[in-house]
């Protein structure tokens, strides 16, 4: 029963009649901005599967991972403040709120507990070591970022959420009150609280639980206070989507972008390192903060050649990217010179 569960529900009914309204979906399901195929033109799943058997011995890495224990509940800081759990879910402190982002703390990324399981030392933050909930805000429905049984733990914390168009209806399904949940179509912009003021932007991505696609949205956000501006990536291939962002809402103090579980098979729907820093720029962010990596092994690539990759690229491009351990949280006006933390594995 719980994985039946765990697999959500597609909308229906008043959702899907607004779903039907969004420029973004025609012919019965969500569209990029620019024509996406999933996999390249001289790829196959077929090939997939093969280059999975053949894929790098250091897809996960062989030592424990280091992380900072940080009392989360304990946290109290003027500036904002950001803690990365690995991958894509990171804590965030602003303007007195607390926001938590794709949190995915049950040890494995998809709904059989055998598989895709999160590397040793990056799995040591759970739900129960969440403070309070303020506003959990969700990117899309894919396993590595929305997760049904941490959800589960986390539901009585969770104040608010706020979500692409469609995903609500998974939540719904698992017990949120619709008047918690507040669904977002690209370009729609919500006052959070008193200073903060969220924006859903285009991410160059899919949905979908299931061999059913793109029923519902996936974004990135823009997050802004009067004194702060922070960009929130979301899964995305690389697209013009990040210099519209750039020119209409830039600069950003800091950018979080995915850098990690690419692969030549699919480069419409993740970026390469390289692209990822390219974005930054386009984005107009003073400091790239790369996510995605350091916890999931969901492409064939080493474990650690995502953060090599974008810091080798950004020092040639002259980029600030901070690196910061899982756990440790880090300051955004304080920049924090990167740390190969990484190469002591």
């Amino acid at each position: 029963m719980s994985l039946l569960k765990s697999l959500g529900k597609n909308p229906s009914g008043k959702r899907l009649e607004r779903i039907k309204q969004s420029p973004n979906y025609k012919n019965n399901e969500f569209q990029n901005l620019s024509h996406t195929e999933q996999l390249s033109k001289d790829s196959s799943y077929v090939k997939i599967m093969k280059d999975q058997m053949n894929k790098s011995k250091r897809v996960e890495p062989t030592k424990v991972l280091p992380f900072v224990k940080t009392d989360l509940h304990a946290i109290n800081s003027e500036e904002p403040v950001i803690v990365w759990f690995g991958h894509s879910s990171y804590l965030l402190k602003i303007s007195g709120k607390t926001i938590l982002v794709d949190p995915v703390f049950s040890g494995n990324a998809s709904p059989f507990s055998f598989m895709i399981k999160a590397f040793k030392g990056s799995d040591e933050y759970k739900a129960e070591h969440m403070p309070e909930i303020d506003l959990l805000l969700l990117t899309h429905d894919h396993y590595d970022h929305l997760d049904y049984k941490t959800l589960k733990l986390l539901r009585s914390k969770i104040k608010q959420v706020y979500c692409p168009l469609g995903v609500g209806s998974h939540l719904e399904h698992w017990g949120f009150e619709e008047s918690r949940i507040t669904e977002l179509d690209w370009w729609e912009t919500s006052s959070f609280a008193n200073d903060i003021e969220i924006t859903a932007a285009p991410a160059r991505h899919y949905t979908g639980r299931t061999m059913v696609r793109s029923k519902m949205l996936w974004a990135s956000y823009i997050l802004k206070t009067k004194t702060h501006s922070i960009y929130l990536g979301g899964d995305s291939g690389y697209d013009t989507h990040f210099k519209k962002i750039g020119e209409q809402y830039g600069p950003f103090d800091i950018a979080l972008l995915e850098s990690g579980q690419y692969n030549t098979s699919w480069p419409n729907i993740h970026m390469m390192p390289e692209e990822t820093v390219q974005a930054s720029i386009d984005l107009k962010a003073n400091i790239l903060f790369p996510i995605h990596w350091g916890k999931f092994a969901l492409a064939m690539h080493d474990w650690d050649e995502p953060i090599k990759r974008v810091v080798k690229k950004a020092e040639e491009l002259n980029v600030k990217v901070t690196t910061p351990m899982i756990g440790e949280p880090l300051t955004i006006s304080k920049y924090q010179e990167t740390k190969t933390w990484w190469e002591y594995i």
